[in-house]
C-alpha cells in the first residue's frame, strides 16, 4: 500500500486502536454459543473446523458455505494472506439484552499486511453483504480488476433487496483499490457501494421496500476505482437513516467521490478526496447528495476534480432539502467550488453553504459557484473564495437554467471574494437573488448590487497568505485574517452554526467577520 502522509498515518493508527478497543467491547457482550473462525490461505485446510489458528480454513469457499453465522461470531483472516474470489458470508447478528452484537470480520496474527481478496473480475464484487444485519467488517484489502470493464463492478457491495430495515452494518479500515467498473453514470462501478431495492419502485426490484438503519463507512482507503469511490444508490422508496461516511481517504477516482442517495440525516465528514472525475466522460462531482434530506457535509477536503462537466468539489443536488455544507476545504478543482442544482419541477430547497474555504479552484470553461436550475432558498454565507491570477474572466457566481427552471431566493452574504485576476457574474433569469455585505477584492466585472458591500483593490484584504494552497487543512490557514488586521463585518446570521472554519466561536447576535474566519476577541 502506498505510504500515506504523516497526519493520515497518525489518524489511521488511532483508528486501528479504536477498532481493537471496539472488538474488546464486543467480546464482552458476545451471545451464548458464539464462535471464532480462522482463515489462513497459507497453511489452512477447508476440512478443518476453523475454530482455532491451528485448525484454520484455507479458502473463501469455506466461509461462504458455512451455515449462517450468528451474533458474536468472529471470522478472522490471517495477516499477509491472499484469496481469489468473493467473500459472501450468510447470517446476521442481533440485539442481545438491548445491545447490538454484530458478527465481526477482522484479522489475526498481526502485525502484517492486510489479508487481500482479489475477485479478478470473476464476480461483481470482492465482498458482498446481502440481506444481512449487524455486521462489522474491517481491515481487509479488496480489489476487482477484470479483463474488460463491466457494469456495476465493485470492490464492496452492501445490498438490501426487498428486506425491510437492514440494520447496523459497519465497514472500517478497508483498503479498496483497482476496480475497473463501467464509467457511465447509468451503469457505474464503485469502490464501496451500498444499495437498496424493493417496494415497487421502477427498476428497484420486487418485495417490500428496503432501507439502511445505521450504515457506517469509516477509516477506509479507496484508490483507483471506477466509476466512483464510495456511493449509495436507492431503488427503494423508503429512505435510509443513520448513514455516515467519515474519515476516509479517496485517491484517483474515475468519477464521483462520495455520493449519498435516498437517505435522511446522512453525515459525510472528515473525508479527503484527491483526484476525482479522472476517467469518466459524464458529469461528476466530489461530494454530493441526491434524493436525500438533511444531509450534513462537513470537515472534508476535496481537490483535483478534473474537467468542467460539473467537476466541483461539492454539490447540493435535486430531490434534496436542507443540505448543509460547512467547514470544508476545496482547492485545485477544475469545475470550481460549489454546485446547487435541479431541473424545473424538482425539489432542491433550503441548502446552506457556510464557513468553507475555496483556494485556487476553477479552470477555463468552469465557474466558481454554479446555481444550476430550480433551487429554492439557497443560503451561501461566510465563505472565503480565492480565485487565482490565471482565471481571467472566470464566472465567480453563475446561474443557468435547467429544463426552463431558474433559482429562486438565493442569498449571498458575508462572503470574502478575492480575485487575483478578473472575475465576472452571470445572474441570468434567477429571481429573488440577494447579495449583501460581501467583500469584493480585486477586479469584479458586473458585480451585482450589494447592500453593505466592501470593495478593495487587488492585493487586499489582509490575509495571512492569499494565493497559497496545497493539501491538508493546515494549508487553509493561509486564508485567516492576519493578527491586528482591520476586519470588516457583515450582517447578523442568528442560526450560524456557532463556529467558523477554524473552530473559533461566531456570535449569533452581532455582525460576524466577513469570510470563513472569525478572529478571536
Amino acid at each position: 500500500m502506498p505510504r500515506a502522509p504523516a497526519g493520515e498515518r497518525r489518524g489511521a493508527a488511532a483508528a486501528v486502536a479504536a477498532t481493537f478497543a471496539f472488538i474488546a467491547a464486543i467480546l464482552l457482550t458476545r451471545a451464548a454459543g458464539a464462535a471464532t473462525y480462522h482463515v489462513d490461505a497459507a497453511t489452512g485446510d477447508d476440512a478443518h473446523a476453523g475454530t482455532s489458528p491451528a485448525a484454520a480454513w484455507r479458502s473463501l469457499d469455506a466461509v461462504n458455505r458455512h451455515p449462517p453465522f450468528g451474533s458474536g461470531d468472529a471470522i478472522l483472516f490471517k495477516v499477509g494472506t491472499r484469496y481469489a474470489g468473493r467473500l459472501a458470508p450468510a447470517g446476521s447478528g442481533a440485539v442481545v439484552d438491548g445491545r447490538a452484537v454484530p458478527i465481526v470480520v477482522d484479522v489475526y496474527g498481526g502485525p502484517g499486511p492486510l489479508p487481500r481478496i482479489d475477485a479478478g473480475g470473476a464476480y461483481p464484487e470482492a465482498l458482498l453483504l446481502r440481506n444481512v444485519e449487524h455486521w462489522d467488517v474491517r481491515h481487509l484489502e479488496l480489489t476487482n480488476i477484470g479483463p474488460t470493464r463491466e457494469p456495476w463492478r465493485c470492490g464492496v457491495r452492501v445490498l438490501a433487496d426487498g428486506f425491510g430495515a437492514m440494520r447496523n452494518v459497519r465497514l472500517a479500515g478497508l483498503f479498496v483499490h483497482d476496480v475497473n467498473g463501467d464509467l457511465r453514470k447509468s451503469a457505474e462501478g464503485c469502490g464501496i457501494y451500498f444499495e437498496t431495492r424493493g417496494g415497487g419502485r421502477r427498476g428497484g426490484g420486487g418485495g417490500p421496500a428496503s432501507w439502511f438503519d445505521g450504515l457506517v463507512v469509516e477509516h477506509c482507503r479507496v484508490e483507483r476505482t471506477d466509476r466512483n469511490g464510495i456511493c449509495q444508490r436507492a431503488g427503494s422508496r423508503a429512505r435510509s437513516k443513520g448513514v455516515a461516511v467519515r474519515d476516509n481517504l479517496l485517491l484517483d477516482v474515475g468519477g464521483d467521490g462520495i455520493k449519498i442517495w435516498g437517505s435522511d440525516g446522512a453525515v459525510i465528514e472528515r473525508n479527503v478526496i484527491r483526484g476525482g472525475r479522472m476517467r469518466c466522460d459524464d458529469a461528476a462531482a466530489g461530494i454530493w447528495p441526491f434524493a436525500s434530506d438533511d444531509t450534513v457535509i462537513q470537515h472534508n477536503e476535496v481537490s483535483g476534480m478534473r474537467g468542467t462537466l460539473d467537476g466541483q468539489a461539492f454539490d447540493a443536488d435535486y430531490g434534496c432539502r436542507r443540505t448543509l455544507i460547512q467547514y470544508n476545504y476545496s482547492h485545485d478543482n477544475d469545475g470550481g467550488f460549489l454546485l446547487v442544482c435541479g431541473p424545473k419541477g424538482a425539489v432542491n430547497e433550503g441548502a446552506i453553504v457556510r464557513y468553507n474555504v475555496s483556494a485556487n479552484d476553477g479552470s477555463a470553461g468552469g465557474r466558481m459557484i454554479q446555481m444550476g436550475g430550480a433551487s429554492q432558498g439557497a443560503q451561501v454565507y461566510n465563505n472565503t473564495i480565492y480565485v487565482g491570477p490565471g482565471m481571467a474572466g472566470l464566472p465567480l457566481v453563475s446561474f443557468n437554467d435547467w429544463d426552463g427552471g431558474w433559482a429562486e431566493g438565493a442569498w449571498f452574504a458575508n462572503n470574502l471574494f478575492v480575485a487575483a485576476g478578473r472575475v465576472r457574474y452571470r445572474l441570468g433569469r434567477a429571481t429573488g437573488t440577494v447579495f449583501e455585505h460581501n467583500l469584493y477584492a480585486g477586479d469584479h466585472a458586473g458585480r451585482p448590487e450589494d447592500g453593505g458591500a466592501v470593495e478593495m483593490a487587488a492585493g487586499e484584504p489582509d490575509l495571512v497568505k492569499p494565493g497559497a494552497g496545497g493539501d491538508g487543512f493546515l494549508a487553509a490557514g493561509a486564508y485567516q485574517w492576519r493578527a491586528g488586521a482591520k476586519v470588516p463585518v457583515g450582517v447578523v446570521v442568528p442560526d450560524n452554526g456557532g463556529r467558523d472554519f477554524f473552530g473559533s466561536p461566531v456570535p449569533p447576535d452581532r455582525p460576524p467577520a466577513v469570510g470563513a474566519h472569525q478572529p478571536r476577541e
